[in-house]
């Protein structure tokens, strides 16, 4: 995939009484009468430590051969390390790096680093999903989050193969390995593919400096999570890559039902720019464009929403990324009437999956020659 410069695609812009301005002068209110933070709260810290918890906790059993007597124990070990990853990547990870856990940047950057402890890196995961998703959402060529292999096909706006009419199938079998490309070589290939675009600069990082911390950080990950297994626990190398497996399987296909039925459906716009005196712009403005093609659903399912870290709220989200997570469900409301008085649709399933299955056909769809 090739990237040009960020200002490729214009929105157009908001003007006076916009849909952006109402629905912020709403939400700004309610922080204010309620007189709240849009940071974390209490809530947010106990979540932090469990999900933190449902990572180590099982890894020192499983490292320290705890359960190397009972193959199942052991694997189901991996498995419960898998979850805590999902709950560490979408409770943790993503609202330090949209810098809302609290004012100081020095306490978001501190603990927006704990992406490296579970195998990612932070510069090039900020620029994939805070830059490019967030400002092109949904648009073919800018967001990465559509632009996957070749073998799958995200958006109308990307070229129809033959085989795409079975990727409804297949396409499964890719979301569970997505963890393990990007422990492996994601990292890398996006590194390289920022630094010929300068999207670096913005992480304050040269291509030299992002391949050695990439590397780095590499190094220690399989190092804890692989080879000091190897020495310690008392299985196997062949048990340790089934449980490695099994762990990234479960993240990867976790991870991938929760954030694609946030974008890849059929109530989703895909609007594509128009060239207007050399320049590529949007008919609509950022937030309309966001509502367009953005979707909640499950929003009653609580356990879900607190476990996944909010995600099921992608609408506010979107707009609001710059507030913390526990308070979407509050928010939701707010937005939903706001954007009825301005005539936007708002898209929401009412069940996870309910949504997982549109997703499905959505795949289906886009797979048609």
């Amino acid at each position: 995939m090739k990237i040009e410069k960020l200002d490729i695609v214009r929105f157009a812009p908001r003007g006076n009484d916009s849909f952006i301005e109402a629905v912020t002068t709403k939400v700004n209110k309610y922080f204010e009468d309620n007189k709240i933070s849009p940071y974390a709260n209490t809530g947010m810290w106990v979540k932090t430590a469990f999900m933190i918890s449902l990572y180590i906790i099982p890894y020192l059993v499983m490292v320290t051969g705890l359960a190397a007597g009972n193959v199942w124990i052991y694997l189901g070990m991996w498995f419960l390390m898998g979850w805590g990853m999902v709950g560490i990547g979408t409770s943790v990870m993503h609202d330090a790096n949209h810098g809302t856990y609290s004012a100081s940047k020095k306490v978001n950057k501190f603990i927006g680093h704990i992406l490296e402890v579970i195998g990612g890196f932070t510069a090039t995961w900020k620029i994939q999903h805070n830059v490019l998703h967030h400002t092109y959402t949904n648009i073919a060529g800018l967001d990465e989050d559509i632009e996957s292999i070749f073998l799958l096909r995200l958006s109308p706006n990307q070229p129809v193969r033959w085989f795409h009419k079975y990727q409804y199938l297949y396409a499964w079998f890719f979301y569970m390995n997505m963890t393990i490309y990007w422990m492996t070589v994601k990292d890398y290939l996006a590194a390289i593919r920022y630094g010929k675009h300068d999207l670096l600069k913005k992480e304050k990082l040269t291509l030299r400096q992002a391949i050695s911390r990439i590397t780095i950080f590499k190094v220690i990950y399989y190092a804890y999570v692989m080879a000091l297994p190897m020495f310690i626990s008392g299985q196997p190398w062949y048990m340790i890559l089934v449980g490695f497996c099994v762990m990234h399987f479960t993240v990867g296909m976790v991870l991938s039902c929760v954030f694609q039925p946030a974008h890849v459906m059929e109530d989703s716009a895909y609007l594509a720019p128009v060239v207007s005196n050399g320049t590529k712009r949007m008919e609509d403005t950022w937030a309309i464009h966001e509502l367009a093609n953005t979707s909640n659903f499950a929003p009653n399912n609580h356990l879900l929403s607190w476990f996944i870290g909010g995600l099921n709220f992608q609408i506010e989200h979107h707009l609001f990324s710059d507030v913390c997570h526990v308070h979407f469900k509050k928010l939701a409301p707010i937005v939903k009437s706001v954007a009825l008085e301005y005539g936007i649709p708002y898209n929401s399933q009412p069940s996870f999956f309910g949504a997982l299955w549109l997703h499905f056909k959505m795949l289906k769809k886009l797979g048609e020659v």
